[in-house]
């Protein structure tokens, strides 16, 4: 495999056999044979089937690349829960290594290197309170704690509700969103705030 192949994968946040074969202009097969071989090796990691980042990168990461790889890993979501309050400085709870996100499809969660992917699915009617930052799609504070609310009221998920800053909620801005979500979740919310 040559070398400018090579330092163009590096290049890459993530990539697929696919990319691989495009890059070293090789089969789909072959490309397919040689990222086991390298998973084997320890040079990449599989993150889920057919999805890999660089081993040796990996810990070089910022927040905001893994924030892009999850994305990525599940599509469509967006960060939410934890993850998003700790980014918007409405938690002190940073959970390192670990990356929280909503999606449509399913709850599910990844693991690799040291790296933590859980995805919590929510209804379509209530995916939404999300934009695009950069490479990466994340709620907004509101609804990230929204979305933590909905999962606690149905027992799904436990935040620490101490490390919260409520006041740097637009309380608004979260009644207004609240109204697509069930009672039980808006008697949570409430009762936090």
């Amino acid at each position: 495999m040559n070398d400018y192949a090579w330092r163009r994968l590096k290049k890459r946040l993530f990539f697929t056999s696919r990319d691989v074969a495009a890059l070293f202009g090789v089969a789909a097969e072959t490309a397919h044979v040689f990222c086991s071989r390298q998973v084997k090796r320890g040079s990449f990691l599989r993150l889920r089937k057919d999805f890999y980042v660089l081993a040796d990168r990996l810990p070089f990461l910022d927040e905001k690349e893994f924030f892009v790889i999850a994305n990525y890993l599940q599509v469509p979501s967006y960060i939410s829960f934890t993850s998003a309050l700790a980014y918007h400085g409405v938690s002190t709870q940073v959970l390192k290594g670990w990356y929280e996100s909503a999606a449509l499809k399913r709850s599910i969660r990844y693991d690799g290197g040291g790296a933590t992917f859980s995805y919590f699915r929510l209804k379509r009617e209530y995916y939404f309170g999300f934009s695009k930052v950069g490479s990466f799609f994340i709620a907004s504070k509101e609804k990230a704690f929204l979305d933590a609310c909905h999962l606690a009221a149905y027992g799904r998920y436990s935040p620490d509700w101490s490390a919260l800053d409520r006041d740097r909620l637009d309380r608004e801005n979260l009644e207004s969103m609240m109204e697509r979500f069930p009672d039980r979740t808006c008697r949570l919310v409430r009762r936090m705030l």
